[in-house]
């Protein structure tokens, strides 16, 4: 392996996966770019939310090292990010303006983006929040790669100047998320931290339905939930729920409910780790709706799209959804596991004009 196969990632989270959905996405991709002969050092900075919180401080598919100073961590590792193949910024890194400008200041190969919340990004920068990602630097990537696709790309490249924008959207570890021989012990479940704008679904697709539907189990899974929501008493409720349990807890549902942040909704072609983990385990899927979905998972042949608590209803108490989770299970396995996305991730990588990022 040459210094130019290593990829140097600097990220929001490994180690930790409490409160955040981008170490379950850095985890499956970082495992397919291991099994392809890929290197990668990945660089977190130090917080002690994280810290007290670890659920995998030593994973054996990529170097993983804590940092608590820019200045101090590119210099100690400045030769090796100068003969990285690519080094890539994640969203929502503390500090991310100052550690891109630095970055940009030195001569990389590459100098990437991946932007695992590009509609929250475009809405924050609409808005002039720039607390990770500032505006003019949109066009200083090599590579802008999106969590998002379609029209997003588009709206990426016009917009805001992105040169190089490509969709890389979360994938599964096939090996971990896959069906297993579990008791059934909900008939509907959420798995999401949470988040304001998507409690407005969740009221409506999963705790009124649960009231409706008394003689049903429901849960909802995920930290940072207000202690003052009024749940019914045939939801349980999970405050933390790590990597390792996920794939029993989606096996253990007769349906899996996924919800969408507003600005996901609004530009579209997010589709969130959970399409890809549920669909893995063959748990049938209901979902709210967006453009781009049916684009993955066709509406009615792999996926349950529900617009009101009615529809919920109706699918909990309808026919057997098993065929449609099938043939989500075999789009999902025929082209979004980690593997695959990492070789996407390669592939792009190899298809830029290797612009000077320092330039």
């Amino acid at each position: 392996m040459t210094p130019q196969d290593e990829i140097i990632i600097f990220g929001l989270s490994l180690s930790s996966s409490w409160g955040n959905g981008h170490a379950t996405t850095f985890r499956a991709l970082l495992r397919g770019l291991h099994a392809e002969g890929r290197r990668v050092l990945f660089l977190e900075r130090r917080q002690p939310w994280y810290l007290d919180n670890q659920d995998l401080p030593d994973p054996d598919f990529c170097d993983l090292e804590f940092y608590d100073d820019i200045a101090q961590v590119t210099v100690r590792h400045a030769d090796r990010l100068a003969r990285a193949g690519a080094v890539i910024v994640g969203s929502y890194v503390p500090d991310g303006q100052a550690l891109i400008d630095a970055l940009h200041r030195m001569p990389l190969r590459q100098l990437c983006f991946y932007d695992i919340d590009t509609p929250v990004t475009l809405d924050m920068l609409a808005r002039g929040d720039e607390q990770h990602l500032a505006r003019r630097q949109v066009p200083l990537f090599d590579c802008y790669l999106s969590f998002s696709g379609g029209r997003v790309l588009d709206r990426l490249r016009d917009d805001w100047g992105a040169r190089n924008p490509v969709a890389l959207y979360c994938s599964v570890d096939a090996d971990a998320y896959r069906p297993m021989d579990v008791p059934t012990r909900w008939d509907l479940g959420y798995l999401g931290t949470y988040s304001p704008d998507r409690q407005p679904g969740l009221d409506a697709l999963l705790v009124e339905p649960a009231r409706r539907l008394p003689q049903m189990r429901f849960v909802v899974a995920g930290s940072m939930f207000p202690g003052d929501i009024d749940w019914p008493d045939n939801v349980d409720r999970i405050d933390h729920l790590p990597p390792e349990r996920h794939a029993e807890f989606y096996n253990a549902q007769r349906f899996t409910l996924n919800i969408t942040r507003a600005a996901m909704r609004a530009l579209g072609w997010s589709p969130s780790v959970r399409l890809f983990e549920a669909a893995a385990c063959g748990t049938p899927i209901i979902s709210d709706r967006w453009p781009g979905l049916s684009d993955l998972l066709p509406e009615g042949r792999a996926i349950t799209v529900a617009d009101t608590t009615a529809e919920v209803v109706a699918a909990l108490s309808g026919n057997d959804a098993t065929a449609m989770a099938a043939r989500a299970r075999a789009i999902i396995l025929g082209g979004h596991t980690g593997r695959a996305r990492a070789r996407d991730l390669i592939d792009a990588l190899a298809r830029q004009p290797h612009l000077t990022a320092g330039a």
